[in-house]
């Protein structure tokens, strides 16, 4: 037997559909499964053997004519069933075009006709865990082992890259323990916190916690990244700036990492499945649609009458959202979660999946 799995196009969303693709794994043990992604999200599930195969597609965009090049592509594999993770009407053409027998996805965008199998897709309106979502599908090929545990694996490659880096760092900044600021969010400027925010945040952990503090940063973030770094004036407060960004370093970055601080954006997905604890700063999403019921994790939000908003932009153009979330709310939690001793901070977790009804 061979599957499809046509998996998210978003790196957080890639993350959360891994309890899935393992039930799936677990499921149809015999078979091979093959991820068809883009390769940004190929760098995510770097390392894992939750796939036997990739096929990997533009990273976005692309003319009619290599879309039905990856197509015929796809055909010549022979799929006997494709699951599909994305929503889009375009996902279910490219799954309709291989020819796999049976063909399962979310009732959506006027797709139904595409699918074999469509699973009936709650409304927009209503806040549903994203991960849970996931599960659902795979539920509706028949896996049973359902379990909401993430998992991430890194490369060899990644490991030393990340060693590298810190050899060519001071002993001082290598003898701290870490904590990791993640300022990036490629949804829209509505998530970020200001860069004036992380600084101070990042200075007083250096500063009142002795660790050392490393600013995560894609391409679209290193200007942030030296800014913050700038803003911080601590020599134990430095960034990936300077360094090739990939998202295998940042992986393996977040590893090795005490605790990660970050906007609602995908690298905040890597902490779960490192058993790395997470403060995520929520700004104008909801948070049940990201909600990954992980036991070490602590969500903040500034309670707001216009929001959460879900917009890209502030529409009121104060994004007060994030900017009335103060440094010393998010220092609070910090050290709630850092201070030696007991427990200090409450966490909550729930990796059982609800059984079907």
């Amino acid at each position: 037997m061979k599957i499809a799995l046509f998996l998210p196009n978003w790196i957080g969303d890639a993350v959360m559909a891994t309890p899935a693709m393992r039930a799936i794994r677990r499921h149809f043990a015999d078979a091979e499964i093959v991820g068809v992604m883009r390769p940004y999200v190929a760098d995510v599930l770097a390392g894992s053997r939750l796939l036997q195969r990739a096929v990997l597609l533009g990273s976005g965009g692309g003319s009619r004519a290599r879309e039905f090049a990856t197509a015929w592509r796809l055909r010549r594999e022979h799929f006997d069933l494709a699951i599909l993770f994305p929503n889009s009407f375009r996902s279910g053409l490219l799954a309709w075009l291989t020819g796999a027998k049976r063909r399962v996805g979310f009732a959506r965008d006027g797709r139904n006709w595409l699918l074999t199998d469509p699973v009936p897709a709650a409304p927009r309106r209503e806040p549903r865990p994203v991960l849970d979502e996931y599960l659902r599908l795979a539920q509706a090929v028949g896996c049973t082992e359902l379990s909401r545990t993430m998992e991430l694996e890194t490369t060899p490659e990644d490991e030393a890259i990340l060693c590298r880096f810190w050899r060519q760092r001071e002993p001082s900044l290598r003898s701290r323990r870490i904590v990791c600021l993640n300022p990036g969010g490629a949804y829209g400027a509505a998530k970020h916190w200001p860069s004036e925010s992380f600084g101070e945040l990042a200075r007083r952990i250096a500063c009142e916690l002795s660790r050392t503090v490393l600013v995560l940063c894609g391409p679209a973030e290193q200007a942030t990244a030296r800014r913050i770094v700038q803003l911080a004036d601590h020599p134990h407060v430095i960034s990936l700036a300077d360094t090739p960004p990939s998202i295998g370093l940042t992986k393996a970055a977040v590893r090795v990492c005490e605790l990660l601080v970050t906007t609602d954006s995908g690298p905040r997905h890597f902490a779960p499945p490192f058993n790395v604890p997470v403060i995520t700063l929520f700004g104008p999403t909801h948070i049940a649609w990201s909600e990954t019921f992980y036991g070490r994790a602590v969500h903040m939000q500034q309670p707001v009458e216009c929001g959460p908003c879900q917009k890209r932009v502030c529409p009121e153009g104060h994004h007060r959202c994030m900017r009335d979330l103060t440094v010393e709310r998010v220092f609070e939690q910090v050290v709630a979660i850092l201070a030696p001793g007991p427990a200090r901070v409450s966490f909550r977790s729930s990796n059982d999946f609800p059984a079907a009804a």
